[in-house]
């Protein structure tokens, strides 16, 4: 099976699970209910939990083991998209072609669907704690540590980018916001991965550099991508940073030193899964395609 087609075979999945976890009765807060599942299944790369599960089958192979910690993942990342695109944060009104949720509802829908996704994700990350027995409880306490701290660290970046609006910053405090806001979720999906796979210390140091490489790689993609992407690929505008004065790899670094970086990062991300041989093709191919994608 080729890159393409195991990555949609992954999105499929994914969104087979997200399916099985909307809540569909009906009840007073319906709205509420469509509103968290309109952003949740409007699409999407689905790279996060693509990202735990194609970890864990590098050591294991009954990947289901560490399904409900990836969809609990990727109902974190939409509650962040749904306040990202909040008129108080980044006022946008696309996201995925379509409009946001709080164009599509109301911004006090848009908050609390985002509010909901986020507890939702702990519920079903409780609920598995409630049955995995004393044997794999200890491993699954860590997760659930470090699913905490990566969700406090990605809203940490969040507020300080939007602090640092319109005002020059130091590349060290532009590491930071992307380290926080858009690293740690993915240094997450791995770090989950490779823990729930029981693997070696050493291998989750290296999958862990793998995951920060192409942490950075990809938000240096996205701010390549609002300079000069394809707005109909995109599914929202091309700009939006520039115009809001926020401080991005292209403004700090220039557009072909920005290139040059990312080139650097997959390259060194490819290399930190060279052992693995062909087992990691798919990781390496993912590297690849963050760096190549058009969205």
């Amino acid at each position: 099976m080729n890159f393409k087609e195991q990555l949609k075979d992954y999105q499929r999945l994914i969104e087979s699970e997200l399916q099985k976890n909307i809540k569909k009765e009906d009840c007073l807060e319906k709205i509420l209910n469509e509103s968290m599942a309109y952003s949740l299944l409007a699409g999407g790369k689905r790279l996060r939990p693509i990202l735990t599960i194609s970890t864990y089958k590098l050591f294991k192979q009954d990947y289901e083991k560490c399904m409900p910690f990836a969809i609990a993942l990727e109902m974190i990342h939409n509650f962040s998209l749904i306040h990202d695109d909040l008129p108080g944060i980044d006022n946008d009104d696309f996201r995925h072609g379509k409009p946001t949720n709080h164009k599509r509802f109301n911004e006090a829908t848009a908050i609390l669907a985002g509010d909901a996704l986020l507890n939702y994700g702990y519920i079903i990350i409780s609920n598995e704690l409630q049955k995995t027995n004393k044997d794999e409880l200890n491993k699954k306490i860590q997760v659930f540590q470090e699913f905490s701290k990566a969700v406090d660290r990605m809203i940490a970046g969040e507020y300080v980018d939007t602090e640092f609006e319109k005002r020059n910053i130091t590349k060290e405090n532009l590491d930071y916001i992307h380290k926080n806001k858009t690293g740690a979720l993915l240094i997450l999906a791995v770090r989950m991965g490779a823990i729930l796979a029981d693997a070696p210390k050493e291998e989750l140091e290296k999958m862990t550099r793998y995951a920060q490489k192409i942490g950075l790689a990809f938000q240096i993609k996205d701010d390549i991508l609002s300079e000069e992407g394809d707005e109909k690929k995109l599914g929202k505008p091309v700009g939006n940073d520039k115009e809001k004065g926020k401080c991005t790899y292209v403004s700090q670094y220039g557009l072909e030193e920005s290139k040059r970086k990312l080139e650097e990062l997959i390259n060194e991300a490819i290399e930190e899964l060279s052992e693995y041989g062909e087992k990691a093709e798919f990781l390496k191919e993912l590297a690849l395609y963050i760096e190549k994608r058009e969205k």
